[in-house]
């Protein structure tokens, strides 16, 4: 039995040996049947990322103070300015009349291109939405 066991010792130690000496020896190529793509290989960005801070952020690293915040700014206080009067409203412009209607056909009616103050007022009126629904109680 001692035997055995120092033939095994033995046995490992020289194969051991022998894979050592090899320069090429990767266990891994064995169960990896993929091949890398020929080429060379660079860096996208060798100088790191643009926009990222290099190492550990300082307000992660232990005994870390936050800067002050800077002191508000002083507001000088300003004198309230005279409010300026009001202008007074531009009379109205009398808009010339419509020029007379031409003879109507009969059984059609005049239409002016102005609308009248009763056509309008109705129309200022209206609003193209529909009126909220009252609660039915």
């Amino acid at each position: 039995m001692r035997g055995r066991k120092l033939v095994l010792a033995i046995s490992l130690l020289g194969v051991g040996l022998m894979l050592a000496g090899c320069e090429s020896f990767d266990p891994s190529d064995w169960f990896n049947p993929k091949k890398p793509l020929p080429g060379e290989r660079k860096e996208v960005f060798p100088g790191g990322v643009p926009g990222v801070p290099q190492g550990v952020p300082p307000d992660l690293v232990k005994g870390y103070q936050p800067p002050p915040e800077p002191p508000p700014p002083v507001v000088a206080e300003e004198k309230p300015k005279p409010k300026p009067k009001p202008k007074p409203k531009p009379k109205p412009k009398q808009v010339a009349a419509p020029p007379p209607a031409t003879a109507p056909q009969q059984g059609a009616p005049v239409q002016s291109p102005w609308p009248s103050p009763q056509q309008s007022a109705p129309q200022q009126a209206q609003s193209p939405f529909p009126p909220p629904p009252t609660p039915q109680r």
